[in-house]
């Protein structure tokens, strides 16, 4: 069958061309194709011997024999170099021909010649493009397609069969929808249409399918070209494909390694910034939504966060607290995020009656608790709930192990299981303390969790519950010391006689430790009292503890009425004790290696045992106040209708420094006037200068028109004590003074009629002070410490009697010899008249003054819940 092949057949690779000899050996016709290949039109050809026109001249007599050959009626095939160009100054171009020459008749009888000539260059790529082409086919490890105009395969090479099954040959006709899925193909079958009509090129299309008998989906990257003929016809389009599956998994790898490494730099720069549980468990979901997950939430044990011991998981060398050996121990809803919803995550299955009501969520929230296997409805921040015992969540309290837990089908409740695809339940771990769980669930679409995935989300939980511990640590630590701190201030309002007392303490807040600020009020003999205010240097426990100390102390040293200047200098002396490691008394041998080790030892406690203190002692008859200084801010005074002042007391050294001695002031207080001793805390901060502190702090004690207790509120109203820190203790008295009509002051001679005379003394001013029912109490021990007096005192003997909250009676005289109290034997005659004053007076003492000693007694006035005692019967329990 005729059939007319259009231009670009095999012909027009190979370059075949002819001619013809005559009889005569010439040229006699000139084929078109032979003037295109060889390059000599066929005016130069024709009628001229081709071995003189053509061949050089070396080899033209090779080539006349040849001729003579072939006109004899030999066939000839070999290999003929040629030459082309012409006189007219053409450049020459050589080549190489492979020449068939076959014998021909003329139509008269006469000998002559067809000569085929192919060119031997085209024919030596032919092969080098047969040779490639045979490798792509057969050898290359990439899969090769073409197809046709039609889109259908016309051929693949053994790589494409080997992923696909079968030979290459039994893949002919087929389409790309017979291999890949449809959404697949059909993009395929576009790009095949799109470079068939455009001719461009399309590079990195990523295709995903299954290979034959391979359930793992693989993705293929496809590059597609036009093939054309010789003549420039389209005739099909190629395909080479490649494998990227691993590569893509490396790569997916690679960039999960990335996120994850700087999941962990986030986690470590945001997660423990703040010392409060609550605080570091958003600072985990913060890191973890949406860039691990898309829903997560934090549970903490309630005992954790009512400040019990953390629970333990068995097996850490204690038995854990009941409930928790089976995951069931009550956890708290700290904290929650969603990249999805604003519901809370309900992935707790709580047992009824614990935390209230619940209001439902969202979708998302719900089903993210049925995929961890609780009961319905969400937990909301801050409710307390339980875990089921079979749920996966107390399973992973239980063994202190990570679970993934997949989404809920959707014929089960659909609502909610076409929204979470699965849940990780994360014990939070720290120190072998579990103290609470952390679930990240990512919502249907999202890759799911893998081993990498769970491998970062115990880090990330690890690291949270770290902080967590140190934060439960931290605010343990923190609530004892506070403990400790308010135990040793005064309880409620201070009372004292002829002042008007105020005070004030703040602690710092939870991210500063617990200061070691002090003030307290002393009632000293006489009605008169002791105003102290403190602040050790250090926080945390040891700084409370050491306050507790050296407030201990200052009321110990105050009780043997010593002068203020006296009991700072004793305070030091003891604060650099405590200072002192065990043993050296605060002194160690110079040069010596002991010494040294010594001094290091001291030197790691010298912060928590430097203190500043100021000590100021008021009696409400002279209206006097003497103060002394050791390091301390000075105290502020303020009198009616003048501004506030600080009071110009010698500062001394700090408690704990030693080598300097303490200086004393004395000053007069009128009525009304207010002195303030405080800490640094309520004058300093970072954000302004202790002098501006100070100065605002005078200006909001000037308005005098104020109760004492708004005053004090007005101060810390005014000034910045919000800033947290440090600690602020605030100490106001308002003097008074006793009137007066409230004391009663004689001086006897040194007489024994004077023992009579102050009897009769004492009973005429409780008389008119309305005190009878202590008369007989009080004239009784009035002559027993007169005597006293007289028998072992020297020089005039002065009687003094104050009636303020109690009824105080003190006898002076010059003596220095401090009265001892001692248990008479029963056969002794005398030495029971301490014994009867200590019997019937609420208390007693003695104390030194200037002039000699002042023994004192102090009862109870009349109505009193503390009766007074019966003179009778502790007469008669003396005997």
């Amino acid at each position: 069958m005729w059939q007319a092949n259009p231009p670009g057949s095999i012909y027009d690779y190979i370059q075949v061309a002819s001619f013809s000899l005559g009889p005569d050996g010439r040229i006699d016709q000139w084929s078109r194709r032979a003037a295109e290949q060889l390059g000599i039109p066929a005016r130069d050809a024709v009628g001229k011997d081709p071995v003189t026109a053509f061949v050089p001249s070396h080899l033209r007599a090779v080539g006349h024999r040849t001729v003579e050959d072939i006109m004899d009626g030999r066939e000839w095939v070999g290999l003929v170099p040629f030459r082309t160009g012409s006189a007219a100054g053409d450049a020459e171009s050589h080549g190489v021909a492979e020449l068939y020459v076959m014998p021909s008749d003329t139509g008269d009888g006469k000998r002559g010649a067809l000569c085929i000539v192919v060119n031997v260059r085209a024919l030596r790529r032919i092969e080098t493009d047969l040779a490639v082409s045979q490798a792509v086919f057969g050898q290359s490890p990439n899969g090769f397609m073409l197809f046709g105009p039609d889109l259908r395969l016309l051929r693949v090479n053994e790589r494409f069969a080997t992923v696909f099954g079968g030979t290459p040959d039994s893949h002919r006709g087929r389409v790309p929808a017979d291999y890949l899925p449809r959404g697949e193909a059909e993009r395929i079958d576009a790009a095949l249409r799109q470079v068939l009509e455009t001719g461009n090129a399309l590079t990195d299309l990523q295709l995903v399918g299954h290979p034959s008998g391979d359930q793992e989906l693989h993705r293929w990257n496809v590059n597609l070209f036009r093939l054309h003929s010789a003549s420039g016809r389209p005739i099909g389009v190629a395909g080479l494909g490649t494998d990227i599956t691993r590569r893509r998994n490396a790569e997916r790898e690679a960039a999960s390694a990335r996120r994850n490494l700087a999941l962990l730099n986030a986690a470590g720069a945001r997660i423990g910034n703040s010392l409060d549980l609550e605080t570091t468990a958003r600072e985990l979901l913060d890191v973890a939504v949406p860039q691990f997950c898309d829903l997560a939430a934090v549970d903490l044990f309630q005992g954790l966060l009512r400040g019990d011991e953390a629970p333990l998981t068995p097996g850490i060398g204690r038995e854990p607290a009941p409930g928790l050996a089976d995951g069931s121990a009550e956890l708290r809803r700290v904290a929650f995020a969603s990249a999805v919803s604003d519901a809370p995550l309900g992935l707790s299955g709580r047992t009824p009656g614990l935390g209230g009501e619940h209001t439902a969520g969202g979708t998302e929230a719900a089903g993210a608790a049925e995929a961890a296997g609780a009961g319905p409805g969400p937990v909301q921040v801050g409710a307390v709930h339980r875990y089921p015992f079979d749920s996966p969540c107390a399973d992973a309290l239980r063994t202190g192990r990570p679970r993934v837990v997949p989404g809920r089908d959707s014929d089960d409740r659909p609502e909610l299981g076409a929204v979470v695809q699965s849940t990780l339940a994360v014990p939070m771990i720290a120190h072998d303390t579990v103290v609470g769980m952390a679930q990240f669930s990512r919502t249907k679409g999202s890759e799911p969790f893998g081993e990498r995935d769970t491998a970062l989300a115990v880090e990330l939980a690890s690291r949270a519950a770290v902080c967590i511990d140190n934060a439960r640590l931290y605010r343990r630590e923190h609530e004892r010391a506070l403990i400790l701190q308010r135990s040793l201030l005064p309880p409620g309002d201070p009372e004292a006689a002829g002042l008007d007392i105020a005070c004030r303490y703040l602690p710092g807040t939870t991210a500063t430790e617990v200061g070691g600020d002090w003030f307290d009020v002393i009632e000293l003999p006489g009605h008169r009292t002791a105003l102290v205010v403190g602040d050790v240097m250090g926080r945390g426990l040891r700084a409370a503890v050491a306050m507790g100390e050296l407030r201990t102390a200052v009321r110990t040293l105050a009780m043997l009425d010593l002068e203020p200047a006296e009991v700072l200098s004793h305070l030091d002396e003891i604060a650099r004790g405590l200072a002192a490691p065990a043993g050296s008394h605060g002194v160690a041998p110079a040069g010596a290696r002991g010494a040294r080790s010594t001094r290091g030892a001291a030197d790691d406690l010298s912060e928590v045992y430097l203190a500043t203190c100021v000590y100021a002692v008021y009696d409400p008859v002279t209206r006097r106040c003497t103060i002394a200084n050791a390091g301390h801010l000075p105290p502020v005074l303020v009198e009616r209708g003048e501004p506030a002042l600080m009071m110009e007391v010698p500062t001394g050294l700090p408690l704990g420094v030693g080598g300097e001695p303490f200086e004393e002031i004395e000053v007069e207080l009128p009525d009304g006037a207010l002195l303030a001793l405080y800490t640094d805390g309520l004058v300093e901060s970072r954000d302004h200068p202790l002098d501006e502190g100070l100065a605002a702090f005078r200006a909001a004690l000037t308005d005098q028109s104020r109760p004492l207790e708004d005053v004090a509120d007005h101060v810390l109203g005014t000034l910045d004590t919000h800033h947290g820190e440090d600690d602020t203790a605030l100490l106001m008295a308002r003097v008074q003074g006793l009137p007066a009509e409230a004391v009663g002051d004689w001086t006897l001679p040194r007489d024994p009629q004077s023992v009579s005379r102050a009897r009769e003394l004492a009973r005429d001013q409780l008389v008119g002070w309305g005190l009878e029912a202590l008369v007989d109490t009080t004239e009784l021990l009035v002559s027993e410490l007169v005597t006293n007096a007289l028998r072992y005192g020297e020089g005039d003997i002065r009687l003094r009697l104050l009636r303020d909250r109690t009824l105080v009676c003190e006898v002076w005289d010059g003596g220095l010899v401090q009265p001892r109290r001692r248990r008479a034997r029963v056969t002794d005659e005398g030495g029971r008249g301490l014994q009867l004053v200590g019997l019937l007076s609420n208390s007693w003492g003695s104390r030194r003054t200037p002039r000699g000693k002042t023994v004192w007694f102090e009862l109870a006035l009349p109505g009193d819940e503390n009766p007074a005692a019966d003179p009778v019967e502790a007469l008669l329990s003396l005997y």
